[in-house]
């Protein structure tokens, strides 16, 4: 019967969101990937919304549900049949009577399972397409054959495009190149490497009485270089998300100028590579949204690039969602921590593979730690207690690890934590 419902909802919805399409005509900027989809869609919404009226997606509002309630101007109503219906009747008076309405939707579309870009991007049919990449391992393979797989459900979104609509994607990855010859004339890359049309240089960290602040890059596009400043985060994957906004806003006319400008206020959102005031003089590196193989990489090459020279701690969960690809990843993220971590922390029995592999790479016994599945509190306890001024702590893991809670027991600032953490709210708050 929940399935039944669930099914009845979301074609309802669907429905609604198609007929305020049809009445509203909003042009529609849709982003997918494997990888730094939320990210990239927060840098394009701040970009836009200087100059024109925008919405975006809430949160990670990116399945057959979130989509359509986007659309709606809608908030997700969980496990309240009263909600639902609400949601129902406040989306039929958006279709039956006029109202002030974005011209530009930035959407995020995601995928578990295959087939699911393709149900909504064929009514969808987005004026822009990006595409963020597909790592060798991505997220949520599981339920998919092969990477290459993956790679042809994301391409979904690019052949549902609107005649004339533009392609941008990370010209960086080689999966996605095959697109970017299929769409050659429609097609906008970004990337680290200048033979993309959108790329950066002179990128370097940015310290305030040494720690950590944000970093600064330059914006390299058809000759000009425009410098830009990002507060609160690190990392070469938010510089990709700043790298196609700048692209989609050269897309729909935009100026570089202005999208600069706007991206030296982006607060990143909580979670995602966002510095914190740890307890006792220690600096967090919160990354605890979620986690796959690429984004832990990632996240470890910045505690190593991070030039404090004290402790760097990682403290890091199961990465879920990976299927058969499961034990090869965390040892990959094993081995990589060796390298870029004095500690290692690890939570969850998948990430026991990840703590082996630290210690066949040369990482000392005594500097890993490992707890068990729904220890993250706990982890974060007994890390408080050592914690010395100085300190760089990593925090990542997948979604269902709840590792926002290790970062709450280290905060400088607790009660703050509706604000500055990931899944504060009540509906997260009692699971």
């Amino acid at each position: 019967m929940h399935d039944f419902l669930k099914k009845c909802i979301v074609f309802i919805l669907t429905w609604e969101a198609r007929a305020v399409l049809t009445r509203y005509k909003p042009r529609i900027i849709a982003v997918t990937g494997s990888v730094g989809k939320t990210t990239t869609k927060e840098a394009i919404y701040v970009a836009l919304s200087r100059d024109l009226y925008v919405r975006k997606s809430q949160k990670s509002m990116n399945s057959e549900i979130g989509v359509p309630l986007t659309i709606l101007g809608l908030e997700n109503a969980w496990n309240s049949p009263f909600k639902w219906l609400l949601n129902i009747l406040r989306g039929l008076w958006l279709v039956v009577a006029w109202h002030s309405y974005p011209a530009w939707l930035v959407l995020e579309v995601g995928a578990d399972r295959p087939g699911d870009i393709k149900r909504i991007a064929r009514w969808l049919r987005p004026d822009v397409a990006v595409l963020t990449g597909v790592p060798e391992i991505p997220a949520h393979v599981e339920y998919f054959p092969s990477p290459e797989a993956l790679v042809k459900e994301k391409r979904m979104l690019a052949e549902y495009l609107k005649p004339g609509g533009k392609l941008v994607l990370n010209g960086d990855d080689i999966r996605l190149r095959e697109i970017r010859s299929d769409f050659r004339g429609a097609t906008v890359t970004f990337g680290e490497g200048g033979e993309n049309d959108f790329f950066s240089s002179h990128d370097e960290i940015i310290y305030q009485d040494h720690i950590p602040a944000g970093m600064h890059f330059r914006m390299d596009h058809a000759g000009s270089s425009v410098p830009v400043t990002i507060y609160g985060s690190l990392g070469y994957p938010r510089i990709y998300a700043a790298l196609a906004a700048f692209a989609v806003g050269d897309c729909i006319g935009v100026d570089s100028i202005s999208i600069a400008t706007a991206l030296s206020g982006w607060a990143p959102p909580p979670g995602r590579v966002r510095l914190l005031r740890g307890i006792k003089g220690s600096t967090i590196i919160d990354d605890t949204y979620n986690s796959s193989p690429s984004a832990a990489l990632a996240a470890l090459d910045i505690l190593k690039e991070v030039g404090t020279g004290k402790r760097r701690i990682a403290v890091l969960g199961d990465m879920l969602e990976l299927g058969k690809y499961s034990h090869e990843a965390h040892r990959q993220v094993g081995e990589r921590a060796a390298k870029c971590a004095d500690m290692l922390i690890t939570v969850g029995f998948r990430a026991r593979a990840l703590a082996e592999a630290a210690l066949d790479a040369g990482m000392k016994e005594k500097n890993i730690r490992q707890y068990e599945l729904h220890e993250a509190e706990r982890a974060g306890k007994e890390l408080e207690a050592e914690l010395r001024e100085g300190d760089l702590v990593l925090v990542k893991g997948s979604q269902s690890m709840r590792m926002e809670r290790t970062v709450l027991e280290i905060m400088a600032e607790p009660q703050r934590a509706a604000d500055l953490l990931v899944r504060m709210d009540s509906d997260w708050l009692t699971r």
